[in-house]
């Protein structure tokens, strides 16, 4: 099973949520406790935040580029609801320059909430958004690797786009795909350097050993596959023994990657903020 050994990484979901006075700090902050990556969502709107104080992901990145030296940094999850792969490939570019290199791709298929609709249109189909996804993904590929792509799809098209000089990261950014089927894992064993598992979404044991079985079947050795579960949904980690317990659950389900969600002061994701230093604190003992 893939990541039972070694260090389990770990990263924080920043929601963009603050102003950048604020935001600033957090992205600083994640990058100086030595966390090994940090994502926002990629949302016009989510959840309970509709009416609240709510960013763009992009700009949220290409700031926090600039702020931050070594952490990772990306997008979980990018979704084709309102991202067009053409000017989606040549943003991811641009983070990836301003990031030097430090950019991660995470895409998913979206669902049939506010993304859905806040650009007029009917939410699609289950079926349609596995479709769209599946082009997207495939499009998107090109682009970030070619420096001229056309494309004329049921989805999609591109005619002669230049994605010039091209990724920092060769041959592009790595990709890590959500997905909780079959077909979305497809794309996950086809494309992506990291498989997302977002919790809540199924049983994680059975989704791993499904993973496991796509990858067999599709030519791709399911180890090479890293596993990111996103926390906060079911497990409240609100201290050090919580992250303990999850940590050692995850790792034995061969998960490579956990992300926790910035503590907030309110629910969703409500935890103090100082367990962000006893986690680093702990972690860099553990590695000691």
């Amino acid at each position: 099973m893939a990541g039972s050994a070694g260090a389990l990484r770990l990263g924080l979901l920043i929601l963009p949520e603050a102003r950048w006075s604020v935001a600033r700090e957090r992205w600083q902050r994640a990058d100086a406790l030595g966390f090994d990556h940090a994502w926002t969502y990629d949302h016009l709107a989510w959840r309970s935040f509709r009416d609240a104080d709510w960013f763009g992901a992009v700009p949220t990145l290409a700031a926090a580029a600039q702020v931050t030296s070594r952490i990772r940094l990306g997008t979980l999850v990018a979704s084709p609801n309102f991202r067009h792969p053409v000017p989606f490939a040549k943003e991811l570019m641009t983070l990836d320059d301003l990031c030097r290199g430090r950019l991660c791709a995470g895409l998913g298929a979206g669902s049939d909430t506010f993304d859905a609709t806040m650009l007029g249109q009917e939410p699609w189909s289950r079926r349609e958004r596995s479709e769209r996804f599946e082009e997207f993904v495939t499009l998107l590929d090109r682009l970030l690797r070619e420096p001229r792509v056309s494309h004329s799809g049921r989805y999609y098209s591109a005619h002669e786009a230049r994605n010039i000089p091209g990724c920092v990261q060769a041959p592009r950014v790595p990709f890590a795909i959500a997905a909780t089927g079959p077909r979305g894992m497809k794309l996950a064993a086809r494309f992506a350097e990291t498989w997302v598992w977002v919790e809540g979404r199924g049983n994680p044991v059975e989704r791993v050993a499904e993973l496991d079985r796509v990858c067999a079947a599709n030519g791709r050795a399911p180890d090479s596959l890293r596993r990111l579960a996103l926390l906060g949904f079911d497990t409240a980690v609100q201290s050090v023994e919580d992250f303990r317990r999850a940590a050692a659950r995850y790792r034995e389900l061969g998960f490579t990657d956990l992300v926790l969600h910035w503590p907030r002061e309110s629910e969703p994701f409500r935890a103090r903020e100082p367990l962000l230093d006893e986690i680093a604190a702990e972690r860099e003992t553990r590695v000691r």
